[in-house]
Parts: C-alpha cells; structure tokens; sequence
C-alpha cells in the first residue's frame, strides 16, 4: 500500500514525517511518497528523502494513495481529492468538529484521530498531543520570555539586585509540566496549580510551589480533569486573581476534552496586573484561559500587560516536532502492520485502534466506548459486615492474640538459654527495624531512588562484618559470612551506578 504525505496548508511548517521516519515506514513494508515541498518548513528539504530513499512526487500522486498521513484537519477540498476507501490519519478534533466527522463519513473515508489517543500505557508512544504539548510548553516560556523583555535569573550586583521572574503556571499536564521545568531552568521564581491534587508530587519535584485550594476534584475516565462544579470555580476564582497579580508571567494551559477552554483570568483580574506582565494562553485554540485572548493575536492592554494566543506555539519548532509527530505515526503504523507487510490491518477489537477510528466504510465510529484510565481507582463502597462476618473477624483478632502471645513466650525463652549478648543485640535490630521502616514511609517516592542509592552504600558494613567472619572455625558462619559478602558487595556496586546515572541525568553534554 502506498502512504501519501501531503504538503499542509499555507501558513503551517510541520509535516507528517521526516526523512528518518518515511525511511521507517518504508521498512514496514509500505511505499511513501512525499509531496515536494511538504517539509521545507521542517528543515526536511527533497533532497533529504530522496537521500533517505523516499520517493518524491506531486500533490496528485499523494492524495491518490490509500492512506494519507496529514497534520492538520482536512479542509473540503482535500477530502474532495482523496481516494474512494482510502484511510486519512490526522489530527481531526472529532469532540468538537461534528461538521467535518459527516463529510468523512459521507466521503467513505476511514479517519483515524491521532488527538483522540487514549492516555493508557500501551499508547504512550503514539501519543501525538503528549508530544506536541511538551514542545509548546517549552516554546510557551521563550515567548513569554520575548515578550517579558527582562531575565529571569535574579541576581546581585554592583549596581543593585536584580529579582527573579515570578512565573505562575495553570495545569500541571504535559504542557504545564514542560513550562514549569524550562522556566525554573531560566532562574524564574515558579508556582503552579492544578485542580487534580495528585500532581502536586510532580510539580514540587521540579523545584516549583503546588499552590493549593480547598477543594475536592476528580480525575474523568480519559485521564483528564473534569469540568469544574460552581463551587469550586469560586474557590479557584480568587486565588487565580491573586496569583496573577503577583506573577509577572501567567502561562495557562487548562482545557477540558470536547469543550471550549474555562474562562480562568477575568478582564479585571488583567487589570490588576503589573505594568510589563505577560500572558501567554497555550487554550487559545479552544477559546482561551483568559477573557481577553485573541487566538493567533498578540493583545496589549491599557495596563500594558501583553497577552498570547498564538496557537502554533509547537508548529514554532517545526524540525523538531515533526521529528516527534512522525514517530508516533511511526508506532502507530506498526501497530496497524503485525505483519510488516505493507498492508494496513484495523482491529476495532483492539482498544487503541478503536478509540481512534472516528469513520469507516460510511460509518461513524464517534464516540469510541469508554477507556478507564482514571489516575486512581475508584474505591467501591463496602456494604456493612453482616453477623456472620463480625464472627470471623472475632476469630481472627483472636488468632492473632494467641500467636503474639506465644511469640512473647518464645521470645522470653531465648532471652533465658541464649548468650548474655543476645539481648542487647536484638535490641539494636529491632530499632534498625523500626527506624528504617519509618525513614522509608516517609520519605516522598519522587526520593526513593536517591535513597535507595544511599542505603545500598551502607551495605559496606555488612560487608566488613562479612569478612571478619570469613575464617571462622564454624561452617555455618562460614557460609553465612560468604553469602552476607556476596550480596553487600552487589548492593555496593548497584547503589555507586544508580547513583552514577542518577548523577548523568544533572550533567551538562
């Protein structure tokens, strides 16, 4: 089958593949022709595929193949020029983009949203709006940046201090994350909230401040946060006035699936702002955060404060989105082709491929049923313990006094036959026992990687003990002491090379 990959629209820089990646489907067996010219936007010259063994052709020979790779939505005319039955994969927006699902449909197209992705584990690697959100969170802090016209590191100098940028970002997703991450590697002062309280780990791990309001959230079963209830619009409401009116960068990034974006920032929230302050709304797209943005406008306020709505922020690093965008086509291909063949093979029992089909043979496919991909599963309420369960729970709070009881008396019988050390030995386990539990419990996750790298040193006593009980006259010592050596010394060498790679990771290359 032949894989066509057409020039996007005026105005748009990415393409659906890169020489890298159309040189990687080739291997699963298709034929791919690039319209020429398609990624001159993307650093992706003819030359550069013609180099990679990817053929070249016009805008006919593209539309005319039985499956075209796009960008963007199709406009008519291009749903128009492509083949009876053939398969379109785009990012289609079909929540909100009804219209465009029934010329589809009608043209007997099968459409396959590549932003319509179910955020489960096995489709991570084809996760187009995971990709495209980390490079737009990055590009969200370089415009900010441009437009804020001062650094963001604060520093001290002969001349005076300089203070750090505050940045306050709204959403925690991969979007906000990335921002997050990029601001505070500026040197910015950043804080973050988000109305899912389970991220809160992940934005304090990255050196920002998880700003938190009293109120309850839940996580919808696409794994994204809900529409917020009255109550906590007004709960949120004042704190995003106060946080705005400190922050000299707002970045918001909140967007509910299938519906327009919230209004976060009120018009007098703006004006409350300092002189100079910037906005940079990445939900211009769907209508924006802010009451004021204008997509793909750049706004000056009396107050001078400078809102973005740019909706191309990640079509603004091109070469590298695209390279990202056609990596996930790539991992999608392959999971359409088991056989390598060349031969597109859709399974709507599978549930990725289902989630994603929206048209197919003249029918529509939208809505996909549900995937529950809910960030914590839901706790089923227990009904109340009837009769005959209190008896059993009796029965067992019973057991577990006789075994303790009998525990004491074994543990009092070997204090009276054992050595005089004894004692005092078990004494200082136990302790170690307590004391490393409680360390561990309540040490954060994000740190039990360092930690375990840490302890794992320690192994080197275990290890020294190990050794001065090498040659002891007793077998059974002998043999302790060789295995206690033996696996101290793995510990001591697994804990130096997480530690190494832990090390690499804060490592300029």
């Amino acid at each position: 089958m032949r894989i066509g990959i057409p020039q996007e629209t005026a105005g748009q820089a990415l393409v659906a593949a890169t020489a890298r990646t159309a040189g990687q489907l080739q291997e699963l067996g298709y034929d791919v022709v690039v319209e020429s010219g398609a990624g001159l936007g993307a650093g992706q010259p003819d030359g550069a595929f013609a180099r990679a063994g990817v053929r070249v052709g016009d805008a006919a020979e593209v539309w005319s193949s039985e499956i075209v790779i796009k960008v963007r939505q199709p406009s008519g005319h291009e749903i128009a020029r492509l083949a009876p039955d053939a398969t379109l994969i785009s990012l289609l927006a079909p929540a909100t983009s009804p219209e465009l699902v029934e010329q589809l449909r009608e043209a007997g197209i099968t459409a396959m949203a590549m932003d319509a992705m179910p955020r489960i584990s096995r489709a991570q690697s084809m996760d187009v709006l995971s990709s495209m959100a980390n490079v737009a969170g990055y590009r969200a802090v370089i415009e900010a940046a441009h437009e804020f016209g001062r650094q963001f590191t604060g520093q001290v100098t002969a001349a005076g201090k300089i203070p750090p940028a505050k940045v306050f970002v709204v959403g925690a997703g991969v979007a906000g994350l990335s921002a997050i991450g990029v601001a505070g590697a500026m040197g910015a002062v950043v804080r973050a909230f988000d109305v899912r309280p389970e991220v809160g780990e992940q934005v304090e791990s990255m050196g920002a401040t998880f700003v938190t309001v009293d109120m309850e959230a839940e996580v919808s079963a696409d794994g994204y946060a809900r529409e917020m209830t009255e109550q906590q619009h007004a709960a949120t409401a004042a704190m995003y006035a106060e946080e705005a009116r400190n922050a000299d960068i707002v970045i918001t990034t909140a967007l509910i699936p299938g519906r327009p974006a919230p209004r976060i920032i009120t018009a007098d929230a703006v004006s409350q702002m300092r002189n100079g302050s910037v906005i940079v709304d990445m939900a211009a797209t769907n209508g924006g955060n802010c009451e004021l943005t204008r997509a793909d406008e750049k706004v000056v306020t009396d107050n001078l404060v400078t809102i973005v709505g740019y909706t191309d922020l990640a079509g603004r690093l091109a070469a590298q989105t695209s390279q990202l965008y056609g990596t996930n086509i790539v991992n999608l291909l392959k999971l359409l082709t088991p056989e390598k063949d060349g031969r597109l093979t859709l399974d709507l029992d599978d549930v990725v491929q289902r989630s994603i089909t929206v048209t197919r043979h003249g029918e529509t496919l939208w809505p996909p049923p549900p995937v529950q991909v809910a960030a914590t599963p839901r706790i089923e309420e227990q009904p109340l313990a009837q009769p005959a369960g209190a008896h059993k729970v009796a029965v067992k709070s019973r057991r577990k006094a006789y075994l303790l009881a009998l525990a004491a008396v074994l543990f009092s019988l070997m204090s009276a036959y054992s050595p005089s050390a004894f004692l005092g030995h078990f004494t200082v386990f136990a302790l170690a026992v307590f004391v490393g539990y409680y360390v561990i419990s309540n040490v954060a996750h994000a740190l039990h990687t360092p930690l375990m790298s840490e302890t794992n040193a320690i192994s080197g006593i275990i290890l020294v003990g190990g050794i001065l009980q090498v040659g002891n006259t007793n077998p059974v010592v002998t043999v302790l002491a060789v295995i206690a050596v033996l696996v101290a010394s793995i510990n001591i060498t697994g804990g130096f090379l997480v530690t190494s790679r832990m090390l690499d990771m804060f490592r300029r290359t």
